[in-house]
């Protein structure tokens, strides 16, 4: 098999950054005084609290599909949801911008297994996002919407994997999945080796859909595939982000009258989450660090470095020093990752160590804590990083370190993108009530 059966993980740029590793601690470091109060908490705006007294049931659904929401735990939608379930029902197009943690996922999925008719043999949805992790927990999100829907069939396709195993499901009528999620790269590759039809296809989605349309060669490839597919279908992209110069090009796969729904960037906060920064030198952070896992109560911590080495070394020290914790990068095998993942997912750890591989769109409801060892290159990836502590509406905590002029850049950037203020770490530290749930 050609070596474009293997994807390129696109997720990991912190590839292109200095890969220095984590330096050892000193001394720790000192403590700021809260400058402000949080003003986002004013804004109850796209929280699933306030306006939203709706249930599922008032976009009339399929018995099945309430009774899996039931047993989810799900009672009323998200603002997103509200908006944008009936359009992707009526099987209209969907441009979708919405902030990290308000159940994007939940739209498409829902809307397919509502809409979708499954014949064996024959794929009807496709999904594909930039990630083999997001493909993976999207399988996951049909598994357990479609729990009472047994004749629906599912599957994930992503490089790094023998390519065989993808082409044995495909082949035999009894695997063959109505509901492919997979990466672009591995799809591409399937598709032109004439081992999938994509002649049956009526739902096109992709799910951060800036991820894949920004860079060429992802683009590329969806564009190969959306041509293999039939003109007739509907098309749904997501997104927590989306630039001026990628929307017109979102635009270009849809329908005419297509209108987005998209949420102002100054909407884009989290709501229920504190957020702080704690200024420091670089080689105070591993001593700070271990203060604050041992001040701070939480349910599950994720620790951002920007370098797979970083990671390992982070990781390594933690372990040392008796805090057990994973690490989750691109400098595992594509197994190892997967097993890390679940074993985050299913609380068997309680600590994880990982690069912006693990910054989009995963999912892990018992995050409640994100600390920013180092802090990302710009706003954006700031939000989905900070966005694994408080899914959902929940209550949650983020902790940035500061440690170069670069980073006081990042600060500033984040504050006015968001409008919202970022508040030095308090030195008497914060109420575990502030961010912990009842």
């Amino acid at each position: 098999m050609s070596h474009e059966e293997d994807l390129i993980d696109y997720s990991d740029e912190e590839l292109q950054t200095n890969d220095a590793p984590a330096t050892g601690a000193v001394a720790a470091a000192p403590n700021g005084q809260q400058k402000g109060g949080d003003a986002a908490a004013m804004d109850k705006k796209g929280s699933y609290v306030g306006i939203h007294s709706s249930g599922f049931r008032d976009f009339l659904l399929k018995p099945e599909l309430l009774r899996a929401i039931t047993d989810c735990g799900f009672e009323h939608p998200s603002e997103v949801q509200q908006q944008a379930l009936p359009q992707a029902i009526l099987g209209q197009d969907v441009l979708c911008q919405a902030k990290s943690g308000l159940g994007k996922t939940a739209v498409f999925v829902l809307a397919t297994l509502q809409t979708m008719e499954p014949i064996d043999g024959e794929t009807s949805v496709l999904v594909m996002c930039h990630t083999r992790e997001l493909a993976y927990q999207i399988k996951n999100e049909y598994a357990r919407f479609s729990k009472y829907m047994p004749n629906i069939k599912t599957a994930v396709f992503y490089g790094g994997t023998p390519m065989q195993k993808d082409i044995e499901i495909l082949a035999n009528k009894d695997t063959h999945p109505h509901i492919i999620v997979a990466t672009p790269g591995r799809l591409n590759a399937l598709v032109r080796d004439k081992k999938l039809r994509l002649g049956s296809i009526t739902h096109f989605i992709l799910d951060e859909c800036d991820k894949m349309l920004d860079q060429v060669d992802m683009r590329r490839d969806v564009q190969e595939i959306f041509r293999a597919t039939p003109t007739s279908k509907q098309v749904m992209m997501f997104t927590a982000t989306l630039s001026a110069e990628t929307k017109p090009v979102c635009l270009k796969f849809m329908q005419k009258e297509t209108v987005p729904i998209l949420v102002d960037d100054a909407q884009l906060t989290l709501h229920g989450l504190k957020q702080f920064y704690i200024k420091l030198s670089e080689h105070e952070k591993n001593r700070k660090l271990n203060d604050l896992l041992d001040q701070l109560e939480f349910n599950q911590v994720i620790i951002f470095v920007k370098s797979t080495v970083r990671a390992t070394e982070l990781d390594k020290l933690l372990r040392e020093c008796n805090f057990p914790s994973i690490a989750v990068h691109s400098g595992v095998s594509q197994e190892e990752r997967i097993k890390r993942y679940r074993d985050f997912k299913e609380f068997k750890a309680r600590i994880c160590v990982a690069t912006d591989v693990f910054g989009r769109g995963i999912d892990i409801e018992r995050i409640n804590l994100a600390i920013n060892y180092d802090l990302p290159a710009d706003a954006d990836s700031y939000l989905h990083r900070v966005g694994r502590a408080g899914r959902f509406g929940t209550k949650g905590l983020s902790i940035s370190f500061v440690s170069s002029e670069q980073d006081q850049e990042v600060l500033k950037a984040i504050e006015s993108r968001f409008n919202v203020p970022l508040p030095e770490f308090p030195e008497g530290g914060v109420d575990k009530s502030a961010y912990m749930a009842d």
